[in-house]
């Protein structure tokens, strides 16, 4: 995992906070200074936190569980949809739908459908309805898969979240809470950091800022997927080689016989 360069946390304006009247308490420890009536947060302690999530988000990774990322703000929707894809990992960039995981069984429904439509449109029984029909059933197609395509193949609950802006996303929050699924987030000087298990203080608002501790969090998830990997070859190719084994002393054994 490489190092956190605190000059590039700083050219990317992580340390940016908010207006001192909009702060919260909980967040003392990791503000730095006030300038200008804005809060600054103290690099050295973002770059603690961010170490230990990705270590934390590594192991889970290399486990098989799927980090689901959540980040509706258009600050951060394209940059999370960008980079989670990369690693193949679920996300929700558009309005969070009550009940995605305290009541995943009617979520996978909904998923269900669009793969009931695609199935429609692969043996023509589309093609059959009248051009009504058809226009609605790509509406509803469309939204399914604006609003969660991405978890299309998830078929249990993620092992984490991970959360842009833990005050927007609150109802994300309390929802992996109750169900006892690690929270991970960027949190604010506004945001509790109490209400999440991996808080890493910085700049949510910031496109830059995001991108950065992002980029960091999902590099170190691609290595614990690699990590996986190589682990699950490793023992393939050690099973092969016993069975070869097996095999030769199986023909030895037989051979002496004769």
């Amino acid at each position: 995992m490489a190092n956190i360069d605190i000059k590039e946390l700083l050219d990317a304006g992580v340390h940016f906070g908010h207006l001192t009247r909009k702060w919260h308490p909980a967040m003392a420890p990791y503000i730095f200074m006030e300038r200008n009536g804005i809060h600054i947060i103290d690099l050295h302690k973002t770059a603690i936190k961010m170490e230990e999530a990705a270590e934390a988000l590594k192991k889970i990774a290399i486990t098989g569980r799927k980090i689901m990322f959540v980040a509706t703000k258009k600050q951060a929707k394209d940059i999370v949809a960008e980079q989670v894809k990369e690693i193949n990992m679920p996300y929700i960039t558009e309005r969070w739908p009550g009940g995605m995981l305290t009541n995943f069984v009617t979520i996978r429904k909904a998923v269900k459908k669009m793969s009931t439509i695609d199935k429609m449109k692969a043996d023509g029984t589309f093609n059959i309805l009248s051009k009504r029909e058809r226009l609605q059933i790509d509406r509803k197609r469309a939204k399914l898969e604006r609003n969660l395509g991405s978890i299309s193949d998830m078929t249990r609950l993620p092992g984490a979240l991970f959360v842009v802006d833990i005050k927007r996303e609150n109802i994300a929050v309390a929802e992996a809470k109750k169900l006892n699924i690690p929270v991970f987030g960027i949190v604010d000087t506004n945001s509790n950091p109490e209400s999440v298990d991996f808080a890493i203080p910085a700049n949510d608002d910031a496109s830059k800022s995001v991108e950065k501790v992002l980029g960091y969090i999902t590099a170190s998830i691609s290595e614990g997927l690699a990590d996986r990997k190589a682990s699950r070859d490793q023992e393939k190719q050690e099973k092969e080689a016993k069975k070869s084994a097996d095999a030769e002393k199986k023909a030895d054994a037989d051979a002496e016989k004769k």
